[in-house]
């Protein structure tokens, strides 16, 4: 038994590989633009600034990536948003 494998954190060249290529196909599946993404923030920002107040739009990130919910090769839009704080009603 070798303990150094056993507590190494080491990722395989195949699975670098391997999740390169679901992202590439991802994106070809999904076949978005960068205006297309662009939009997506403008509307996310829009709406959720009527509940809450934004840091910085420059901190914003929109992606899209794999969702292993359903089929492991969905794409998933993701979204980080830093707020600032939310607004009371």
């Amino acid at each position: 038994m070798d303990l150094f494998k056993i507590f190494s954190s080491k990722v395989s060249s195949k699975d670098i590989a391997a999740d390169r290529l679901k992202l590439i196909l991802v994106h070809d599946r999904a076949t978005v633009s960068p205006d297309f993404l662009e939009n997506i923030k403008m509307e996310l920002l829009k709406t959720i600034s009527n509940y809450a107040e934004i840091e910085s739009e420059e901190e914003i990130e929109i992606r899209i990536t794999t969702s292993d919910e359903y089929d492991g090769n969905s794409p998933a839009l993701v979204a980080s948003i830093p707020i600032k704080k939310v607004k009371r009603r």
